[in-house]
C-alpha cells in the first residue's frame, strides 16, 4: 500500500474504489455538496491550483460521467438526511407551534407527505338517462 493510499480518509478510499475517482476529485465534490461554494473555492480547498488553471481543471472534472454520478449520489444522500430533520420539524410544529395556523399548515404538510392528501378535484358520476327538451317557439 502506498503512502498516498494510507493518507486517504475512509470516505475517499471508498469513493475511489466504488466510483473510480481520485482523492482530489472526491474532495472537490464533497466540498461543493457540503458548502455550496463556487467551483473556484471548492477547487482550491480540494487541492487544485489556486490559479485559473485549477478552476478550469475542476470544471472539466465535474463534467466527467463518473464524477457526476458520485455528485448525484452525494446530493441525494445529503437531501435524504435533510428530509429526516425537516419531517421531525414539521411534526414538532404540528403539535407545539404557538399559532394555530402554523399547526394546521404543518399538519396538512405531514398528512400530504404520508399520502393522506385531500383531493384537488372530486368527480361525481351519475348514471341514468337524461332527457333535455328545449322549446324555442
Amino acid at each position: 500500500m502506498s503512502t498516498q493510499e494510507t493518507n486517504l480518509t475512509d470516505k475517499e478510499s471508498t469513493a475511489t474504489k466504488k466510483y473510480g475517482l481520485t482523492p482530489k476529485q472526491v474532495r472537490l465534490v464533497d466540498t461543493l455538496v457540503a458548502t455550496g461554494c463556487s467551483i473556484k473555492e471548492a477547487s482550491i480547498k480540494a487541492g487544485y491550483s489556486t490559479k485559473d488553471g485549477g478552476r478550469v481543471q475542476a470544471s472539466r472534472t465535474l463534467r466527467s460521467a463518473k464524477v457526476q454520478r458520485y455528485m448525484m449520489d452525494q446530493c441525494a444522500r445529503t437531501l435524504g438526511l435533510g428530509a429526516v430533520v425537516a419531517s421531525n420539524k414539521l411534526v414538532h410544529l404540528a403539535g407545539s407551534a404557538k399559532s394555530e395556523y402554523v399547526q394546521l399548515e404543518a399538519s396538512r404538510d405531514v398528512l400530504d407527505r404520508v399520502g393522506l392528501r385531500t383531493p384537488d378535484k372530486v368527480q361525481h358520476s351519475v348514471e341514468g338517462q337524461l332527457k333535455i327538451n328545449i322549446d324555442l317557439s
